[in-house]
């Protein structure tokens, strides 16, 4: 599809989001009840969905499955044209998804349009998934034999996105697997259900994604996430989320009739270590966009800041100072950095920690109270490490820092946890700040940066409890595929008649 140039076309807005999208069709669900999506920081409804149950997700797999037999078989350029083709959707309809995520997860304007581009950029990373899919032809012991390695689509790849980043982070895995073969069954979160799967199905219809190849189910995870997980027809999980929930995905997973891999990103307590020898006010600038971009609310941000006693008491005086100009209030203002929380369930459970910050000594440097569902930016000084501010995910905009004698203490507490996904450290000697990056252990540290980085052809994931397996770049592609052996015997080959012969390429069982 040839797309004119945004000036020249007046497109019709998407419409028709009160369904679900199930084998190319747009229909209401089958479950009891709807779910009404409102705007977070207004109240205003949205729009209102009849839930799914478990006899649309089956639908949706079954419509999947046949879908990809026929998706498989396009070349792999008709299947890099369909991403193209989305990302051009993506230019098109810049304005109207923006909107969507602005109004449906509360998004600032700034954070929207980071994710708008995050998403275009997955969509044109994507368009080259089908030619890095290689073959191996490896050596092996018996005489004649042909021993090749085919990687394939593994069939279907069933997505579980969350609120919070959710047309990203639901992208991140459709696009790729999609990409590659596959045809994908995808379950937003109840937050956001059009931002993170709707409207990504709008966008690749309007591309010319073949019908059922992607399929959209809404849904609460009590009534039809167990099933999602445990259908027969997918052979891998993609989750983000909270550490809780994907633990339980991947017991469902191994337990399945079918067992199937999973690929999980999950919660995260990202250090920001400040050194002696840091530019202080690159370091403050980094600090403040790295902790509160869309309240907080994203899996890599800073959670805990580490710095160096020498300076301790200077970042935390000019942390505050530059944290007390924030703007906080109408998502839509794009001069706003801090909007609403999510939902009132995250903000009570944000007002408890702030709380129990309090009880336990913190020096509160900053604070106030929410007003609606905007909770203005706290931040508390003197925090420890033992401290339940510092040990759990917080996901909301409240700063703790914490002293460090030297930067061996430094590393050691950025380490005192059961998380490993993001991190940051900051030194004037990057060599040096390299050095210690190695010793964290996280899956992604970026030295002289904050640690909200996401680029499409880099390794995205992390250690310890913050998951499993790798987003981006080749690592979708290993996410995505499967690999085969398949042998060919090119000469007759001789079997052994006694066992004083089962020596050599017989001896590996």
């Amino acid at each position: 599809m040839a797309a004119k140039p945004t000036s020249q076309r007046k497109e019709p807005r998407f419409a028709g989001f009160d369904r679900q999208f199930i084998g190319g069709q747009w229909r209401a669900g089958s479950g009891e009840g709807s779910l009404a999506d409102r705007n977070p920081y207004s109240g205003d409804l949205l729009v209102e969905i009849p839930l799914a149950n478990e006899r649309d997700v089956d639908e949706a797999h079954e419509a999947a499955v046949k879908a990809q037999r026929a998706w498989v078989q396009r070349l792999p350029s008709e299947r890099s044209e369909v991403m193209r083709r989305a990302a051009q959707v993506m230019e098109t309809r810049h304005d109207e998804i923006v909107d969507w995520l602005i109004n449906e997860s509360g998004s600032a304007r700034i954070k929207a349009e980071l994710e708008w581009a995050a998403v275009r950029a997955v969509m044109l990373e994507a368009a080259f998934a089908p030619y890095r899919v290689e073959g191996r032809i490896l050596p092996g012991d018996v005489p004649g034999k042909e021993c090749r390695v085919l990687a394939q689509p593994v069939g279907v790849v069933g997505v579980i996105s969350p609120w919070n980043w959710p047309l990203q982070l639901s992208n991140r895995s459709v696009a790729p697997a999609l990409a590659l073969g596959n045809a994908v069954v995808l379950k937003p979160a109840s937050d956001t259900p059009v931002t993170g799967g709707l409207l990504l199905a709008k966008i690749f219809e309007e591309a010319g994604l073949p019908p059922g190849v992607l399929n959209v189910v809404v849904g609460a995870g009590g009534s039809i996430g167990d099933a999602f997980v445990c259908h027969p027809a997918s052979r891998v999980i993609s989750f983000t989320g909270s550490t809780p929930v994907g633990r339980n995905i991947a017991r469902l997973a191994a337990e399945a009739p079918i067992m199937k891999r999973v690929e999980l990103e999950l919660g995260g307590n990202s250090p920001f270590v400040v050194l002696a020898d840091a530019d202080l006010d690159q370091a403050v600038e980094a600090a403040v966009f790295g902790k509160f971009l869309h309240q907080g609310q994203i899996c890599m941000i800073t959670n805990r800041f580490i710095v160096e006693q020498k300076i301790y008491e200077s970042f935390v005086e000019h942390f505050t100072a530059r944290t007390r100009e924030l703007k906080t209030g109408d998502p839509a203002d794009p001069e706003t950095l801090i909007g609403p929380i999510i939902n009132e369930k995250q903000l009570e459970g944000l007002q408890a920690r702030i709380e129990e910050a309090r009880s336990s000594g913190a020096r509160e440097t900053l604070g106030g109270e929410a007003q609606g569902q905007v909770l203005p930016p706290h931040v508390f000084a003197d925090v420890t490490n033992e401290m339940k501010l510092a040990r759990e995910e917080i996901f909301g905009p409240i700063a703790p820092i914490i002293s460090a004698a030297n930067e061996d203490e430094a590393i050691a507490i950025a380490n005192a946890t059961t998380f490993g996904l993001s991190s940051a450290i900051f030194s004037s000697d990057a060599e040096r700040a390299t050095r210690l990056a190695a010793r964290i252990e996280a899956g992604m540290v970026h030295v002289n940066d904050q640690p909200v980085n996401d680029l499409p052809n880099n390794p995205f994931g992390g250690e310890k409890n913050s998951g499993i397996g790798r987003f981006g770049g080749e690592w979708a592609v290993k996410a995505f595929t499967t690999d085969k052996w398949v042998t060919v015997q090119h000469e007759p080959r001789q079997y052994p008649r006694s066992a004083d012969v089962l020596r050599g390429p017989w001896a590996g069982g």
